[in-house]
């Protein structure tokens, strides 16, 4: 029964995976023969001869300094096909403000969580109240793998889950799924070393100046997460899941929010927070072994507002990051300064739905914050280039090609 689910499983995997991975080669080798990659991905998994392929190893510079594992694609399959079986069960248990890799509590999700917090917090803005920030230095390459399954085999032990309530009673495991096959994938997932077979892609020079504590060349035996695989971010939450519980019950924290290792606390007591800053630190590192990053501990009033998921929230208003403001300001510069993919009768077809693509990536974001002043300045008072080929509409919230150059080459 189980061995039949599974390749209707592989293929649901698979449809996710491939989300926003159309152009890659490394999708489009994998989609040629699909079908039959999968079932042979089917077969393999059901007599536990599946090998984790080399992963590709690069950085990136934006918005920050980071080294990434990128997996092969047929891994990406997999780690949407445990995604698939676990997610349930663990974001059942999760608190309701962890935001990061839950469906319908992303970025934004967080952001009005925080204001809302803020402002109830405050009364309303008429009382004093302080804000702590906290970050967790090398979090990813400092996850303790012992530990981290450990985590997850309290919060998926299909003896000690209980559902709360008959809607959650689907997620328990039934008698004919196979729990230890999924422990073994798991397994292989979270104890694969990448770093011991992976391609380089540019130069090892580009590692130059990222710090040890973000490198997965540099962690601990039996440590370190790599950053950007799904099971890594959804892993990431499952071992700070005890610490959300910690400071929600614990120290009796109302207003708390985390995003990944960023999160925030609010109380009207500086001293309180002074406190319970002590008393986190020994927590994480204790329990996890995890430490704060010393030169990320952010302490002051309200007023004064914090930056949180690449905004910067005030009593009555929010602004959009600095790093994102300049983003979108070079976006709008590169538009206007690039001769690139022009004749005689101006952009083509490709270059014009290009910027267009960028310039409403940004505004997509602005919209929800207090940026209309910002869009008004930057895109309306002065004369672009890409006005020649489109417009925008009355509210600055989008940038429209007109129909006629739609059909240039």
């Amino acid at each position: 029964m189980f061995e039949r689910q599974l390749i209707y499983d592989l293929f649901e995997a698979y449809y996710g995976a491939r989300q926003h991975k159309r152009n890659t080669c490394n999708q489009l080798r994998f989609e040629i023969e699909y079908e039959r990659n999968l079932f042979a991905m089917w077969e393999r998994i059901l007599k536990r001869t599946y090998k984790i392929k080399n992963s590709i190893a690069f950085i990136v510079n934006e918005p920050v300094k980071r080294e990434i594992f990128a997996a092969d694609f047929s891994d990406r399959v997999v780690h949407h096909l445990i995604y698939n079986y676990i997610n349930p069960i663990l974001d059942a248990q999760f608190t309701a403000d962890s935001y990061s890799c839950r469906a319908g509590k992303g970025t934004h999700y967080g952001v009005a969580r925080m204001v809302q917090q803020l402002k109830e917090c405050s009364v309303d803005y008429t009382q004093d109240c302080y804000v702590m920030k906290l970050d967790i230095q090398g979090y990813f390459m400092s996850i303790n793998k012992h530990l981290l399954c450990e985590k997850l085999q309290a919060m998926l032990n299909p003896v000690r889950y209980t559902p709360f309530n008959e809607q959650e009673s689907s997620l328990c495991w039934n008698d004919c799924f196979d729990f230890d096959l999924l422990w073994w994938l798991m397994d292989k997932v979270i104890w694969n070393e990448p770093t011991q077979s992976c391609i380089i892609k540019g130069q090892l020079s580009d590692w130059e100046g990222l710090p040890p504590s973000k490198s997965l060349f540099h962690t601990k035996p039996d440590c370190g997460l790599p950053i950007g695989n799904l099971t890594s971010q959804l892993f990431s939450n499952v071992y700070l899941h005890d610490f959300d519980c910690y400071v929600k019950e614990e120290l009796e924290v109302e207003y708390y929010g985390r995003y990944v290792d960023d999160f925030v606390i609010m109380h009207h007591s500086k001293a309180f927070l002074l406190d319970a800053l002590e008393k986190i630190k020994r927590y994480l590192f204790e329990k996890s072994g995890l430490v704060l990053h010393p030169n990320k501990i952010y302490l002051q009033h309200y007023s004064k507002g914090f930056s949180f998921l690449g905004v910067y929230i005030k009593p009555h208003r929010c602004y959009i990051g600095k790093r994102t403001r300049k983003k979108f300001l070079a976006t709008v510069r590169a538009s206007d300064e690039k001769e690139t993919e022009k004749d005689e009768t101006g952009w083509s077809r490709k270059k014009m739905i290009k910027v267009r693509n960028s310039l409403n990536s940004y505004l997509g974001i602005m919209k929800h914050y207090d940026t209309y002043r910002l869009r008004r300045k930057v895109l309306v008072e002065k004369a672009h280039e890409f006005f020649k080929y489109g417009y925008l509409d009355g509210s600055i919230h989008k940038y429209s090609i007109y129909k006629k150059n739609l059909k240039r080459k």
